[in-house]
């Protein structure tokens, strides 16, 4: 019968082979965590392998995701759909085990994980949903949401300024439902760390509210005391320091950094295998230690022992469960598409001119109540962001609710949305100025990458918000945001646009959405009904001219106007005009050609307008077209101010127009 070291020395064993036949990898945290993820994965982790997305499982974070091979290891030594031979391809193309663990690839693997101090606070999410879904399905003496959220990080999270940004907010939450095993090995890739990281780690923790303790980390009987421990602190997150030695067992690298990022070397591996008695052939797991992972019964009996609650449940509580189960599976409501239909007429019908940040308030305020899973918030800017309505319970006192004060953590933010998104049952979008989309970029690009509907609401969104100056204004980052794979990018022109625009963010499940809003007042347009279904193909021909164009004006935003305005001047010359409205050009670029060719017709001119930096509208209007835009930094002064000074006006897009024509 295999031991408990044999079970840790199992995964040395893969950790390091697969690195070594890869010759790319990072075996020193998989070797030095070994213990740790023993005790955790086969004493405390509440899951099942066979069906990996259960509802009430744990969630485990492999935040240090350079250590992929750890859970990977973990995967296929407890039974999930990981086989010994994606095992041997460990970083090669097209492999479930990726360079780092990517959400989507191998079963069982909750989000990816690779920038560091991502994966702590994804975690952070994690925990938020389960105890934001707790308050709202719970009943008395029916507890169908109660699992925790295990994280491994080390530290490389440690230093990355978001782990600081989600990590304060959970003790604020009081998340008790979150534990975090901190890897304190004192090594990251330029050696020993005491150079460059000194922090008080506990005591940093302890700041923020959470319940710290610190362990031996190769002592299986002090972690399994410190994790019951935690378990059992119910009104603070905990964080477990775990001294260990990075590549243990290793007789020649272990404790440096050359173990750190590199595989070990085949005469390293030989003696490794010597040093901790595992006598057997690469990427081989005796019977007896495959025996003493497995926790496929185990996981059949926790996951029907809930069944059995949910079922109770269900008969008690008939609309909550249904309802639990359509949230759980992302659907939609059933009467979602009658009632946005609704919904866009009257905004339509009001034809209002308003903002755009105030028209995305009232459709957030017109959506809530058809969305219980809507989980607004801003990063300190909700009265600014105009994110909250009277849908909206704000989160006081760790008593939960449905809209988040993040504070003034936009990355934070980002990532805990992320968390929140893949844990499932809830719709998280949060707010900022668009400026400082670029703190949270990097969250941004992991929804996109995981697939994630999470909702950006980025206000202030070109020079026109005025007087804060060039530190404020964002010329760059709507073109930015466009060339992230998966983002879809919105700048609605008027309220119905807005409307539509968050209507398709809601209803879209293949990646994130960034809604681009103005500070300042945008005209109202009655459109005709037929604009709905175009607006939604992200570009579509806002007016018209008798015949075949001699250009096209596309804009989008608040310089639609401008468009408008230019090109009845132009008609009124003699010219043949047509203004294209393009609130998403990532959503217009996914259309069939014979509908972009029948926006943008081939063989006529083009001008575009945008406040934003020119260059990547000239895959629309091509060389001999012109695009009215800003290549340098704002000023401060008044938004219309600003707008006639950078050009923005009827008579300098007539004038640029001319020349092309």
């Amino acid at each position: 019968m295999a031991t408990r070291n044999d079970l840790a020395n199992a995964i040395r064993a893969l950790s390091m082979d697969a690195v070594q036949k890869a010759n790319s990898g990072h075996p020193g945290a998989p070797m030095g965590m070994a213990e740790i993820a023993e005790e955790l994965w086969n004493n405390h982790l509440s899951h099942n392998p066979k069906n990996p997305k259960w509802a009430n499982r744990d969630r485990f974070v492999l935040s240090n995701g350079h250590g992929s091979m750890l859970i990977y290891s973990l995967l296929h030594l407890s039974g999930y759909d990981l086989s010994m031979d994606q095992i041997k391809t460990f970083r090669q193309l097209h492999s479930q085990c990726a360079g780092h663990p990517e959400y989507g690839y191998a079963a069982g693997v909750e989000t990816t994980t690779g920038p560091l101090g991502q994966g702590i606070a994804n975690g952070v999410g994690f925990a938020m949903a389960e105890k934001l879904l707790a308050s709202q399905f719970n009943k008395p003496g029916h507890e169908i949401v109660n699992h925790n959220t295990y994280v491994f990080l080390g530290d490389g999270c440690m230093m990355e300024g978001v782990s600081h940004e989600a990590c304060a907010l959970a003790g604020t939450w009081g998340l008790g439902n979150l534990i975090a095993f901190w890897d304190d090995n004192g090594i990251s890739i330029d050696g020993h760390i005491e150079g460059w990281y000194t922090d008080d780690t506990a005591k940093r923790f302890e700041s923020y509210g959470w319940h710290v303790q610190s362990v031996d980390g190769h002592d299986v009987a002090a972690i399994g005391k410190a994790i019951a421990a935690a378990k059992a602190v119910k009104d603070k997150p905990s964080l477990i320091c775990c001294k260990t030695i990075i590549g243990k067992g290793s007789p020649n690298k272990s404790g440096s950094h050359d173990c750190h990022g590199s595989a070990l070397g085949e005469a390293e591996v030989a003696a490794t295998r010597a040093a901790i008695g595992w006598n057997h052939e690469p990427f081989v797991i005796p019977a007896d230690v495959y025996a003493g992972w497995d926790a496929t019964a185990k996981g059949a009996k926790v996951e029907g022992d809930w069944n059995a609650k949910f079922d109770a449940y269900a008969k008690a509580y008939p609309a909550e469960a249904a309802e639990f189960k359509r949230r759980m599976v992302g659907e939609l409501p059933a009467n979602w598409k009658a009632e946005t239909d609704k919904i866009i007429a009257a905004v339509n019908e009001k034809a209002e001119g308003l903002a755009s940040r105030k028209a995305s308030q009232n459709a957030i305020g017109a959506l809530a109540p058809l969305l219980p899973e809507f989980l607004g918030g801003s990063a300190d800017l909700t009265g600014s962001n105009l994110t909250s309505t009277g849908s909206f319970v704000h989160v006081e006192a760790k008593k939960p609710g449905n809209y988040i004060s993040y504070g003034v953590r936009e990355f934070g933010m980002a990532a805990i949305m992320n968390g929140m998104a893949l844990h499932g049952g809830l719709l998280p979008f949060g707010g900022t100025f668009h400026m400082f989309s670029d703190y949270m970029k990097s969250g941004m690009r992991m929804s996109a990458l995981m697939h994630q509907r999470v909702i950006y609401v980025l206000t202030h969104d070109s020079i026109g918000q005025g007087e804060d100056g060039p530190t404020h204004q964002p010329v760059e980052n709507t073109s930015g945001l466009r060339y992230i794979p998966r983002m879809d990018v919105w700048r609605p022109a008027d309220a119905t646009e807005t409307t539509v625009a968050w209507v398709a963010a809601v209803e879209r499940h293949e990646g994130p959405t960034s809604l681009v809003l103005s500070r300042q007042n945008l005209p109202g347009i009655k459109h005709d009904t037929k604009d709905f279904a175009a607006i939604r193909k992200g570009g579509y021909v806002f007016s018209d001219c008798d015949g075949k164009a001699d250009l096209i004006f596309i804009s989008n935003g608040s310089e639609l106007d401008l468009a408008i305005k230019a090109a009845a001047e132009l008609t009124a010359a003699g010219k043949k005009v047509r203004v294209v409205s393009m609130p998403s050009t990532n959503v217009f670029d996914r259309q069939d050609q014979a509908y972009k060719d029948s926006v943008l017709t081939a063989g006529v001119k083009r001008v575009a307008i945008e406040a934003a930096h020119p260059d990547f509208w000239r895959k629309y209007v091509g060389l001999e077209g012109a695009v009215v835009g800003i290549d340098t930094f704002g000023e401060s002064a008044p938004g219309g101010a600003l707008m006639k000074h950078f050009g923005f006006t009827v008579e300098n897009v007539v004038a640029v127009a001319k020349t092309v024509l």
